[in-house]
């Protein structure tokens, strides 16, 4: 029988040795010629910079290119950060027009005479992609009144880049990558309308994106709330670039606009908050709202569940849930293992969260972030409903997913329900969790009930139901110790739970990208015992 330890150690010996064979590839003369074959063809379509604001965060300052130390702009000894924010050029969205366009172009000349050839750093597939779109949208520095030899040059580095992005592109295993390079060659095909190439070549990757990434929903297969609304932006601004330049819409680009709007209206635009299900953190999309207004976007649902998520809501209160099973592996680099988990917002202010996502997957805190006990969730010994591997290129992916056996939403006037079950658990403990939150508006209580179903009664299994606050909140335990008070802001409420202990936590808080804060919990804990365990909670207005 052969080992798979060794049969694991062979596989990883020859994707390296590919990988390398590859790379030694893209540094030869040989791809250098593959992608420098190029058209003179007249740079013709000139897209506004303003369609790509709901994108790129503009400064509300903006600079003259005087304002940089030109001299010293391609230092090598900076930060990566620092080098990605440069060699993407995005921050030319933020030149004022007043700027020196001879300058401005003199500084292209320069990064095209140090990177004409292909190398991994300047020309990665992200960097490669920004690169091009900013250069085309920023034409009037980057091009305008640009002399021949210039315009020439220009013209070329272009449409080699877009020719690497073009043979690159089949090989990225990152969809919002592959997104933005997508939106790279349809502009650069827009742009060099001569040459039909680029664009056939961008919608037909367009498509591939919208069949393998996006469900008949309109929501990503990832079920990742941030995912949502960056493909509804790129979708946006590819239109908008077709519009603009006196081309034909294709009709799944519209069609794909609108299943997308459909979810952005019913994930944000209906409740106005950020939920922190499934890698999603605060993100605030009051500006983008404001796009789709001056565009003349509408989107409305009234659905009270889309793609797993669940939201119950009155001028008062919002009750949501994440009753959806989890994504595949390839689509899961962002997910949260938070089956069940759910929120409560109370007059606009968050009562019940979850603890948010740490998008930076170098950092330890993202796979902390990915675990069960940062949801208001349940947990059994310790242990996450989803387990996780660890790959090289996109971070840790689903292992061991989950699936959603039954689900059901009440919602009348004076009484919701939310209800579902997950499998999560069953492998290794045997166990299925059932959870059904019930809300009475007149009395403005909840009424949860988590049940533990077991196939094995003689095996017991510790378990913790924790809740999650914002922070800012002050809680405080009462002397029966039966009871927590919760103070937010000007509101108080009761949370009780009497068969079992509960408790006060300290935790951390990933609301704010990249960030965190500490914040309080409230847990129960306990020991199952027979077949079946129900645990009875309430969460009661003041």
């Amino acid at each position: 029988m052969i080992n798979k330890s060794l049969l694991g150690n062979l596989s990883l010996i020859y994707l390296n040795t590919k990988k390398n064979i590859y790379q030694i590839y893209q540094n030869s003369s040989f791809y250098n010629k593959k992608i420098s074959k190029v058209f003179n063809n007249n740079f013709e379509y000139k897209p506004s910079p303003h369609l790509f604001s709901s994108i790129v965060k503009y400064q509300k300052k903006k600079y003259r290119i005087e304002d940089f130390a030109l001299e010293s702009i391609w230092q090598n000894n900076i930060k990566i950060k620092d080098y990605e924010k440069l060699n993407n050029f995005f921050w030319f969205f933020s030149l004022d027009l007043k700027s020196s366009k001879k300058t401005v172009q003199s500084l292209i000349v320069n990064w095209i005479d140090n990177n004409n050839r292909y190398n991994d750093k300047s020309w990665n597939f992200d960097l490669t992609s920004k690169r091009i779109i900013s250069w085309l949208s920023n034409h009037q520095l980057t091009y305008k009144d640009g002399d021949k030899e210039y315009r020439i040059k220009f013209n070329h580095c272009i449409q080699k880049q877009t020719n690497h992005l073009l043979s690159e592109i089949r090989n990225s295993n990152d969809f919002e990558n592959k997104m933005v390079g997508c939106a790279a060659i349809i502009l650069t095909g827009l742009a060099y309308q001569n040459n039909k190439n680029y664009l056939d070549n961008g919608l037909n990757i367009l498509k591939k994106i919208i069949k393998s990434s996006i469900n008949n929903q309109g929501f990503p297969n990832s079920r990742n709330i941030n995912q949502l609304i960056f493909y509804l932006k790129y979708f946006i601004v590819i239109r908008e670039w077709f519009k603009e330049s006196q081309n034909t819409v294709p009709e799944y680009i519209d069609e794909t606009i609108y299943y997308l709007g459909l979810s952005y209206a019913f994930i944000w635009q209906n409740i106005k908050h950020d939920i922190l299900f499934n890698g999603n953190y605060i993100s605030n999309n009051n500006e983008f709202d404001q796009y789709l207004k001056r565009f003349g976007y509408t989107f409305k649902n009234e659905n009270k569940e889309v793609a797993g998520y669940a939201i119950l809501k009155n001028k008062k209160i919002i009750l949501t849930m994440d009753i959806g099973p989890s994504p595949i592996s390839t689509h899961s680099n962002n997910y949260q293992s938070g089956a069940l988990s759910f929120e409560i917002i109370s007059n606009g202010k968050k009562l019940i969260s979850n603890s948010g996502y740490f998008a930076n997957k170098q950092n330890k805190l993202n796979k902390l972030s990915k675990s069960t006990a940062l949801q208001s969730t349940l947990i059994i010994e310790d242990y996450s409903s989803c387990s996780f591997k660890k790959r090289e290129t996109s971070g840790y992916v689903i292992d061991q997913g989950l699936k959603i056996i039954n689900k059901n939403l009440i919602f009348e006037d004076n009484y919701w329900k939310i209800s579902a079950s997950h499998d999560g658990y069953l492998k290794k403990f045997g166990s299925i969790h059932n959870r059904e939150i019930e809300f009475y508006p007149e009395q403005t209580k909840f009424v949860g009930t988590d049940k533990i179903i077991r196939n094995n009664k003689d095996n017991n299994v510790k378990f913790d139901i924790r809740f999650h606050l914002n922070p800012g909140s002050k809680v405080m335990k009462t002397q029966d110790n039966k009871s927590i008070l919760i103070e937010l802001e000007d509101e108080g409420w009761k949370f009780s739970c009497d068969k079992f202990d509960i408790s006060i936590d300290n935790g951390l808080y990933f609301g704010n990208k990249n960030s965190y804060k500490e914040n309080h919990n409230i847990f129960i804990s306990g020991i199952t015992h027979g077949a079946e365990e129900i645990i009875r909670w309430e969460i009661t207005k003041l």
